[in-house]
């Protein structure tokens, strides 16, 4: 799969099938639709293309601080490589690419850049300078630039949109099993190791405190889970705690993972964590003892629950 980071870097004398979105996810829901695009784009001698764009619209024109994603960029980038996408056009969204009426993105982005001989899109699209052309509108243009507009059904679009709202919610309650099934895949996080507390250390369960460089990335409700990740090609399993660290009175939200049977130094790398199952909620201990028993109870809780997955 070719990256570019806008339309106008997209150079390929080919033409194309395109299809447009945000794919946050990249969930079974969204596979269906990318599975129609490649098959098509064999079948029919073209290039697949999927346009998508960063920041989120909501980001920009509402400034939402508040708007959570299932993936970051790059974790989205990799997720549609897996899918068999022949190029992948990362648009920036910007307050002047919103004025662009619906003429001039579809001539200037679908046509002269991205070579669209076909669109596949959904029923409910829409586009140009406050989002007023839809798929009707689209379907005109396609006469007078020559391309086909191929409409994807209500039932495969809401198919997407109930998977979303569902793994968001889901998320948010913990309930990785969900979730997972409608993604396909384990959600993931990704951050940089830094320094805590080190209070794992002193009870003999020490952690590698993740800080993630994304704020808008979505994170799973405050508790503990097991967890695994790959390191040097191998994998390991562990525990996810997230939270405040209430029982030594902390405040800001922390994602601190232990991980069975590693000692090798993880400070300044970056790691991903994939999230496999939820163990409990958080709670305050009345001592560091009963914290340090309570984790060992997760730890067995984990190896229990992995030696019954495999």
């Amino acid at each position: 799969m070719k990256k570019y980071t806008s339309a106008s870097a997209y150079k390929n004398d080919r033409q194309s099938v395109v299809t447009i979105g945000t794919f946050d996810g990249v969930h079974r829901g969204h596979k269906a639709i990318l599975k129609r695009l490649v098959e098509t784009a064999e079948k029919e001698n073209l290039d697949s293309v999927v346009l998508t764009f960063f920041p989120h619209p909501r980001m920009v024109l509402q400034q939402d601080d508040e708007l959570k994603l299932i993936n970051t960029i790059e974790e989205r980038t990799q997720l549609l490589e897996q899918t068999g996408l022949g190029h992948l056009v990362i648009h920036p969204f910007t307050h002047a690419f919103s004025r662009l009426t619906a003429l001039e993105y579809v001539r200037d982005i679908l046509v002269n850049s991205l070579k669209a001989k076909k669109i596949i899109i959904g029923y409910d699209h829409r586009f140009g300078r406050n989002r007023t052309a839809n798929i009707e509108n689209l379907k005109e243009f396609g006469i007078t630039y020559g391309f086909e507009v191929e409409e994807i059904s209500a039932k495969e679009i809401d198919d997407v949109a109930v998977s979303s709202t569902k793994i968001r919610k889901a998320l948010g309650r913990g309930d990785l099993e969900t979730a997972n099934n409608y993604l396909g895949y384990n959600f993931m996080i990704t951050g940089e190791v830094v320094r805590g507390k080190a209070i794992g250390r002193t009870i003999n369960y020490p952690t590698a405190n993740l800080k993630l460089k994304e704020k808008y990335k979505l994170i799973p409700k405050n508790g503990v889970y097991v967890v695994q990740s790959i390191l040097n090609g191998i994998k390991f399993f562990g525990i996810t705690s997230i939270g405040t660290n209430p029982t030594v009175g902390g405040m800001e939200k922390t994602i601190e993972t232990y991980l069975l049977d590693f000692n090798d130094d993880l400070y300044g790398k970056d790691i991903t964590i994939e999230f496999l199952k939820f163990i409990r909620e958080e709670e305050t201990f009345e001592s560091i003892e009963r914290l340090r028993q309570e984790i060992e109870k997760d730890e067995k809780f984990a190896k229990d629950y992995l030696e019954n997955r495999e």
